[in-house]
């Protein structure tokens, strides 16, 4: 039997003596544990719908029922460490086991004065009751001076108390009881929901208000139109990619929390079943002991019943708070495939999208190429290939911009206020540009200009160089009838066809032009028979390019309103100062105007000298003079 109860002692010692988590351990699982709390606004911003929001609250409810459950364990096992500190001190650091046992025998021996001296104090106070003058006076004085020495003994009590939790302070084990105590209730006070400063209100309080608030967001989100543009929808899709990722993250840090809340239950549950196993041994023991035996296994029993209740004070929150993360973990996992299904699904919506617009583009492409070919193929005048070739790729990349413009965007109210704010300021800083840059599809037009042709504008005459989008170059010629360059190149903004004067060109195909020839005969002449013989000379000189005139005539007529246009010589006779005088107006062409001119002036001379009854006038302006500078026949571009 002494054999059994030996046997049963020693194994009380080690079940005692198993270790459980340390100081450190409970802190690092405390600061793992608020870490994961933390979490839980970022996981309130994945939040898209009711559902959602619904599993954030229920995740919430739970994380703050975790995390009070985690110092609930964190403060139970101050009390399993501070006795474990006792029970070695002779581990202690802080002092020698000599030392300890000294201070704790003191207090013992102070704590029996102080007993002894208030035992001593009562019972005379109660006497006092019952003596009146000198043995009054002296017992009243002895009450006083029992009350000095409690006084005196309390005060050595304290600070030998206050000695010995320093000494049990910074074991082996990490921190002591009291320090492990002051860092639990540090961390505590910066977490909401189990900080001793937060009174119930004031957590139902902050609970209300953030439900209101996640509440108005939530409608808010709901509110706002399905996304449908591509710009949109590639942001919709990589926000959902975050927000998976954002689950993925609070999944794994849950089941790393799950996990060391498993090593931390282990050595506990293990303390636990040597303490049950060591009941039962104590249990069968009692049925055979004797009197002084059971004594000793009824204090065996009542110690492992307190340890059994300290352990598992330690014990029952970390499975509570297990069992609490198992159903977070499942709701985050349900959380996390739901949008991982809805990202998928976003996914695919933005790659058919890419899809259709890729098409839509290629067929764009497609159609332009087709008509680039039917151009070369059925257009053959180079003028009018250029302007529709030059159409061709205006219509191209304005149908590009729009497909691309109209695929990012989602409403097309917002593509018109930004076009309308666009195109305000753009027409306000580059009106001159734009004004140059509608003068050009009027210089390509039906009565446009090409490079080659000769124009006039105000005062300058030219042959095009280069017609570019904003500006056209003239190489500016001596004069309207005139072949030789001044070699200067002139530059003219397009926008000068909407000014005026403007822009004159010949019709294509055409050199027409009059030219004036003035005689200023004196007043003996007879006028009689001088228009035929004058006209007549004119005439004979225009017949070798008659035909030519005609043609570019009727070239004239086509751009008219039908009407004929009479290229005959005019004749006018009137009377001045000087003498008579003789204005022959006649048509001709401008490729042999020089060769005209000189013809019928020579026919002029050869008619005045072969009649001597015709005489030029003599005096300033008189004579033959010959004017070239009048309008060309021509259109205005």
């Amino acid at each position: 039997m002494l054999a059994i109860a030996g046997c049963a002692a020693v194994a009380f010692a080690q079940g005692a003596s198993s270790p459980g988590p340390n100081a450190a351990q409970v802190i690092q699982f405390l600061n793992q544990t608020i870490a994961w709390y933390r979490q839980g606004p970022e996981l309130q911003r994945v939040v898209s719908d009711p559902s959602d929001w619904m599993t954030a609250y229920d995740n919430q409810q739970t994380a703050n029922q975790a995390v009070q459950l985690a110092f609930a364990f964190a403060r139970a096992q101050v009390g399993a460490l501070a006795k474990e500190s006792g029970a070695n001190a002779g581990q202690n650091p802080g002092g020698s086991a000599t030392e300890v046992q000294a201070l704790s025998g003191w207090q013992k021996k102070i704590d029996k004065e102080i007993q002894d001296t208030q035992t001593e104090r009562d019972a005379d106070i109660q006497k006092l009751a019952r003596l009146t003058g000198a043995p009054l006076k002296r017992l009243q004085a002895t009450v006083s001076e029992l009350q000095g020495e409690l006084a005196l003994a309390q005060a050595r009590r304290d600070a030998l108390k206050s000695m010995m939790e320093f000494m049990s302070q910074g074991g082996a084990n990490g921190p002591g009881a009291t320090g492990l105590r002051a860092q639990i209730e540090a961390l505590a006070s910066s977490v909401p929901a189990v900080s001793a400063n937060a009174t119930s209100a004031e957590r139902s309080r902050n609970a209300s208000a953030a439900s209101a608030a996640e509440a108005n967001a939530l409608a808010a989100s709901a509110s706002q139109p399905p996304v449908s543009g591509l710009w949109e929808l590639a942001q919709h899709v990589f926000s959902l990619w975050g927000d998976v990722r954002t689950l993925d993250s609070a999944i794994r840090k849950t089941n790393d929390l799950s996990a060391t809340s498993a090593r931390l239950r282990a050595p506990l549950v293990d303390r636990l079943r040597n303490l049950s196993q060591q009941g039962d041994v104590l249990a069968k023991q009692a049925d055979t002991a004797n009197p002084a035996t059971l004594l000793q296994e009824k204090q065996q029993l009542d110690s492992l019943a307190s340890q059994f209740t300290q352990v598992s004070a330690s014990l029952v929150p970390l499975s509570k708070q297990n069992l609490l993360l198992g159903v977070y973990s499942r709701n985050l996992v349900g959380w996390r495939d739901s949008e991982q299904g809805e990202f998928q699904s976003a996914l695919r919506g933005l790659l058919v999208r890419v899809g259709i617009l890729g098409l839509v583009l290629a067929l764009v492409i497609v159609a332009a190429e087709i008509w680039r070919r039917a151009i070369f193929r059925y257009v053959r005048d180079p003028r009018r290939r250029y302007q529709m070739l030059l159409l061709r790729k205006f219509s191209l990349w304005s149908a590009l911009v729009a497909i691309v413009g109209l695929s990012f965007v989602h409403t097309l109210g917002s593509v018109l206020t930004f076009a309308g704010l666009l195109t305000a300021g753009i027409a306000l800083a580059l009106q001159n540009v734009i004004l140059s840059i509608v003068g050009y599809f009027f210089l390509i037009g039906k009565f446009g200009v090409k490079v080659g042709d000769r124009v006039q504008i105000g005062a300058v005459s030219g042959e095009i160089v280069d017609i570019g989008l904003v500006r056209l170059h003239l190489l500016e010629l001596a004069g309207p009838n005139a072949d030789a360059p001044t070699g200067r190149v002139v530059a003219f903004s397009n926008s000068v066809v909407f000014q005026n004067p403007g822009l004159t060109k010949r019709i294509p195909g055409t050199h027409l032009a009059w030219h004036e020839v003035t005689l200023t005969l004196s007043a003996e002449t007879d006028t009689a028979g001088i228009r035929n013989r004058l006209l007549g000379a004119v005439n004979a000189v225009l017949a070798d390019f008659q035909e030519e005139i005609e043609r570019q005539g009727r070239r004239v007529e086509t751009f008219g309103a039908g009407s004929a246009i009479d290229l005959q010589s005019k004749y006018q006779l009137r009377f001045t100062p000087s003498g008579i005088e003789v204005l022959i107006r006649f048509p001709i062409d401008l490729r042999h105007a020089a060769e005209i001119d000189e013809r019928v002036t020579r026919e002029l001379f050869r008619v005045l000298a072969e009649d001597p009854k015709l005489q030029l006038a003599s005096g300033p302006g008189a004579g033959i003079q010959l004017h070239t500078t009048l309008s060309a026949t021509g259109s205005s571009a």
